[in-house]
């Protein structure tokens, strides 16, 4: 097989794009009338450099909240290269070094858990959890306690069945029909508040209990939440309403689910963003930035309660968890996990990803007071968003159109962010900023001013 260094020629790649590769998310009709499709080539700390040579600020660690380490990391490199010179793969149903000692370093994060189940993308580990509570049902519960509970705005992935748990329509549409006993209970953001009341993080997850007391809490298995939704407006739950989603799930026998893809491993000045409530789920899914997206891992990680729940009978062959991921089996994830895990620590990027959000936090405050479009900024260590908004008053969302236009504005000027795209009513249009846990100040004050910048011109 041919190298990659023969392609002197960067057109050459760009064209061999544009004839055979399906981009993710992207309306590809555009690359049929001379716009070129966007080729990353190199990356170095925070910083990205695309087919024609520019160079990028990257605010989305790498466009989904995954690269938490940053660009360049040859220990990483290297670790996965001498793993898999001596040991690249084999099947999951026998152990390996890496994923035996990842596995080990992580549950010591953990308090409370105690099992990992390796797989390969954040929509492959949440599915490990349905499949388990459905388990679950069939051999405790009679056939009941089946039905899993999903947040509005929270999303867990893009499999059918993960998105039958998505709280975006917009995901989901055209994919059904979906599988059943999936159940929505409403969000917790207290900016569009739902209910009228002071305690309102309280009152957001009594909102939890009515939709279980609907539904029977008999068939209720799971309740599946981010801990800070993502995609769906960066939202950071108020003031007691894990405390009370917690006693909720306990009352009535409930699994308790988190989805970590997005703030696990540092994201939130944690290493897991549920650490920053007091909580013990039953579960936690984690992938994105498990190993920096230098190499393909996932983890479902469970309590011993959970897995003993599978070896309870072992002369009957239906008893254990029948499920296989083939790549789980791949040693480069954890070996790369590993040493993910030890440049946070070396480098103190959960201290540095505190300080450094909440100074990004603040300067966002500051772009408030001056622009009208922002009605409000939230989030939780370098995971942030701005929410647009057409009137403060009214909170009527602002035009789409032109929250994209901010987003473009600021690629023009060489810093990336994200942005949802939610035009359904309910819906919010938030600009979203996670860059890596290195961030400095002069890389904050950089991304701002280019938010600044491009709020000028779009909106005046």
């Amino acid at each position: 097989m041919e190298g990659l260094d023969r392609f002197n020629d960067i057109s050459e790649v760009v064209e061999a794009d544009r004839a055979h590769v399906w981009h993710h998310l992207s309306q590809h009709k555009q690359y049929d009338t001379g716009v070129d499709p966007r080729v990353i080539v190199e990356g170095k700390g925070m910083k990205v450099w695309d087919a024609k040579g520019k160079e990028h600020l990257d605010a989305v660690s790498g466009g989904v909240w995954t690269v938490n380490v940053g660009y360049g990391r040859e220990s990483i490199a290297n670790a996965v290269r001498d793993q898999l010179i001596k040991m690249n793969y084999f099947a999951g149903a026998a152990g390996s070094v890496p994923g035996s000692i990842f596995a080990q370093r992580l549950i010591e994060k953990m308090p409370g858990m105690s099992r990992v189940y390796y797989s390969n993308s954040g929509s492959e580990a949440n599915e490990k959890v349905y499949k388990m509570v459905r388990q679950i049902a069939h051999r405790h519960h009679g056939g009941k306690k089946w039905k899993i509970l999903y947040r509005d705005r929270d999303y867990h992935g893009t499999t059918i069945a993960a998105l039958a748990s998505a709280g975006q329509d917009q995901r989901a549409m055209q994919y059904g029909p979906f599988p059943d006993g999936f159940v929505r209970v409403p969000h917790c953001l207290e900016y569009r508040k739902q209910w009228d009341v002071e305690n309102y993080g309280e009152r957001a997850a009594d909102a939890i209990e009515e939709v279980i007391l609907r539904e029977g809490p008999d068939t209720v298995g799971c309740l599946i939440l981010e801990p800070v939704t993502a995609g769906g407006g960066v939202i950071v739950p108020p003031k007691g309403y894990w405390e009370r989603v917690q006693e909720i799930c306990r009352k009535y026998d409930i699994l308790l689910a988190i989805d970590e893809v997005v703030c696990g491993v540092g994201r939130t000045g944690t290493w897991f963003g549920y650490q920053h409530y007091g909580i013990q789920p039953d579960f936690v899914t984690m992938a994105k930035g498990v190993a920096s997206g230098y190499a393909a891992i996932s983890c479902t990680v469970t309590t011993e309660r959970v897995f003993e729940m599978f070896k309870d009978n072992p002369a009957d062959p239906m008893s254990y968890f029948r499920d296989i991921s083939t790549f789980g089996g791949c040693t480069s994830g954890p070996a790369a996990a590993l040493e993910n895990m030890a440049i946070i620590e070396r480098e103190g990027l959960l201290e540095n990803t505190v300080k450094m959000g909440d100074y990004c936090l603040g300067n966002l405050q500051a772009l408030m007071e001056k622009h009208k479009v922002i009605g409000d900024v939230r989030g939780k260590g370098l995971f942030l968003g701005a929410e647009l908004v057409a009137d403060r008053a009214t909170k009527e969302p602002a035009d789409e159109k032109k929250v994209q236009a901010v987003v473009a504005d600021c690629m023009a000027q060489g810093v990336i962010i994200g942005a949802t795209n939610r035009s359904l009513p309910g819906l919010n249009n938030t600009l979203c900023l996670s860059p890596a846990l290195i961030a400095t100040k002069d890389d904050i004050d950089h991304i701002t001013g280019a938010i600044d910048g491009a709020l000028t011109r779009v909106f005046g």
